[in-house]
């Protein structure tokens, strides 16, 4: 208690205290208060040894020679001779050096064990230049890796840090057997808490070529992903560090990440994302396997390369001049990127164009004019979509999104139908507008409560009827087991439903594991999203490029510029040999810009179809009607279009079209 009087410590305990805070120190301290007793013992008894022998040189000097030649022998027991006490100090010095070699053997096994252990725990700092972090693990860890090696494939003694609050030799092991080899790529783990600057130092940050935070698994993940941006915050100080790319789930956290992340970062919504995925696949049928390719390093993505000289050339001109890459849009000189401007559109100096191909520096300029037919049908694009009808089996966070992105996405007349099992929380109902307002939109939301697992009730929905059926995931937090488990359970009913009325059920099923893509029991038409895996591939791509963030948040909102299928005889005559170059330039006259084709291949992929993005221009294959063109088409009101057309100088479409004369 404070105000009474310790009571007195001896001299001997104070000395105990002492030697234990020395000792427990490190090990070096262990091994020189070892050395010190040790001489404190040896020279001593070497000295009376010698003073002791009749034999030993009268000198000073002999005799300090003759104490270091005993004190270097002293292993050599029974060496010694003579009266009975100079063997008994023989014998002692003997046994003095076994106990010391023997605990300095000890010392030093203990103390390398200590560094190995420490090591083992990813707890050593990590000196690489120009290397990918990142930060935490969630479902999206492997296919953000997997991506960052295949980025860095043609570099040598690149590195992937991944830190995260898990074991390390347990992180190494699931990504090597998630992996596999990595090539010259190395895998770094590092184990510590996120939110802990001392921990982020480890792994090196400021010297990085960009940082990765990944959304957070447990309820409060966003607003750990917040802190872990502050503590990387404290970690540069000053420094501007690398790009930083940092994911959450909520909306509302949105703002205060992007703040945290600096004037560098980067703050996408994975929410959001899968929300625009889903519906994008509801609206779009056939695109997911194009996203994915553009998603993925191995394959053609989107790049950023020089525009070939002069200055000044129309937008429509380029679109014919590469060999090697597909022109899909441009990059203004301030950095503003254009998917699928008008062809009239001029390059102005320091433009930069937005190309498909395997690699930023692949682009080789060639003219491909003399490759178009004349003879390729020529003429407005498709009309607008019918009504439609859609099934939503399901609800979740994402949910509220979803119904927003399809009604603001869906024509006049569509029709969405809720259906959540008992346990789902239910939609909010959608208030109708009062009196003669006009519709806000073309979609009617009803909602019932039944359970998708059981046949009987399933039936009842007539799932045959909708134009498509949308089965969503249960929310990870929400569920005992794996989360995929009733997506599975309801897909296979909606299978066996289809089996016995003979009519196909287009399904758009969400799923939160890549592995259970190939369990769904998924028939004709239907697809699986993904979307942890999908927004993986998106944070991989903007890490490597950032203006690719507007890119692709333009191809998944509503309106815009968007990927969409046509068919193939809109531009190219059927069942006739055609060149790519031709698709291309009849894609450019109806204000579209082509960059692949999907083609009916019952025997390939398990679609039935085969997607190919920058093919040859030169290239020439028969078009069939179940072919695709896969093009970036602007959606909109045409007055919009024109007045876009009306920036750049007049040109009409004729003048656009003598290439293919």
């Amino acid at each position: 208690m404070e105000g009474q009087r310790r009571a007195p410590v001896s001299l001997r305990d104070r000395l105990r205290y002492r030697f234990d805070s020395t000792l427990a120190r490190s090990t070096g301290r262990l091994v020189g208060w070892l050395a010190v007793v040790c001489v404190g013992l040896v020279i001593p008894a070497s000295a009376l040894l010698v003073w002791t022998d009749p034999s030993s040189p009268r000198s000073l000097s002999g005799r300090l020679l003759a104490v270091w030649r005993v004190s270097a022998e002293t292993l050599r027991l029974g060496a010694v001779s003579g009266a009975p006490l100079r063997m008994l100090l023989s014998v002692l010095l003997g046994l003095v050096a076994l106990l010391y070699v023997s605990t300095l053997i000890g010392l030093i096994t203990t103390g390398l064990t200590d560094r190995l252990t420490e090591l083992r725990r990813g707890r050593s700092t990590v000196v690489e230049t120009g290397h990918s972090v990142v930060l935490g693990w969630s479902e999206q860890v492997f296919t953000v890796v997997r991506e960052l090696v295949a980025a860095r494939a043609e570099q040598r003694w690149s590195a992937v840090v991944v830190l995260a609050d898990r074991d390390k030799t347990e992180m190494e092991e699931a990504l090597a057997a998630a992996l596999g080899p990595t090539g010259t790529t190395r895998l770094i783990c590092r184990s510590g808490s996120l939110t802990d600057p001392g921990a982020l130092a480890l792994v090196s940050p400021a010297s990085a070529h960009a940082v990765l935070v990944l959304p957070g698994t447990r309820t409060g993940g966003d607003a750990e992903t917040v802190r872990t941006l502050l503590a990387l915050r404290a970690v540069l100080g000053e420094h501007p560090g690398p790009p930083v790319v940092a994911c959450v789930r909520h909306e509302r956290y949105r703002t205060a990440a992007a703040l945290a992340a600096g004037p560098r970062g980067l703050v996408l919504e994975s929410d959001r994302t899968a929300a625009g995925l889903l519906a994008h696949s509801a609206l779009h049928p056939g695109l997911m396997p194009v996203l994915r390719e553009l998603l993925d390093f191995a394959g053609e993505e989107f790049h950023v390369t020089e525009a070939p000289p002069p200055a000044g050339r129309r937008f429509g001109d380029v679109l014919l001049g590469c060999a090697t890459a597909t022109v899909a849009g441009l990059v203004r000189a301030d950095g503003t990127p254009l998917l699928n401007p008008p062809p009239q559109t001029l390059l102005g100096a320091g433009d930069r164009l937005l190309v498909v191909a395997p690699d930023e520096h692949i682009a080789r300029w060639e003219d491909h004019r003399d490759l178009v037919d004349p003879s390729a049908p020529s003429g407005p694009g498709p009309g607008a979509d019918g009504p439609s009808r859609f099934l939503l089996l399901g609800w979740n966070r994402r949910a509220p999104l979803l119904v927003d992105r399809l009604r603001g996405s869906t024509p006049p007349g569509s029709l969405l139908h809720v259906v959540t099992g008992p346990a789902e929380q239910a939609p909010r109902p959608v208030p109708e507008p009062r009196g003669d307002a006009p519709r806000p939109t073309g979609l009617t939301v009803t909602h019932a409560r039944a359970d998708p697992t059981d046949p009987a009730s399933l039936r009842g929905l007539a799932p045959h009827s909708y134009d498509r059926v949308i089965v969503l995931a249960s929310d990870a937090e929400d569920t005992a087991g794996p989360s995929d488990d009733r997506t599975l359970l309801v897909l296979l009913v909606l299978r066996a439903l289809a089996q016995e009325s003979g009519r196909p059920v287009p399904v758009i099923a969400e799923l939160a594991d890549e592995r259970n893509r190939a369990l769904a029991p998924l028939g004709p038409g239907s697809e699986a999203v993904v979307a942890g895996q999908l927004t993986g591939l998106l944070m991989a791509q903007v890490s490597h490029n950032g203006l690719l963030a507007t890119v692709f948040e333009e191809l998944f909102a509503a309106g815009g510029s968007a990927l969409r299928l046509r068919p193939a005889h809109h531009y190219v005559p059927a069942d006739r040999p055609a060149s790519f170059a031709t698709v291309v330039a009849a894609a450019r006259d109806r204000g579209e810009c082509a960059i692949g084709y999907r083609c009916h291949d019952p025997t390939g992929a398990p679609s039935g179809h085969t997607v190919r993005l920058n093919p040859p221009k030169a290239g020439r294959r028969v078009w069939s009607r179940a072919d695709d063109i896969v093009v970036i088409a602007t959606e909109g009101p045409p007055e919009a279009r024109a007045g876009e057309e009306t920036a750049a100088p007049a040109a009409t479409r004729e003048d656009m079209s003598r290439d293919r004369a």
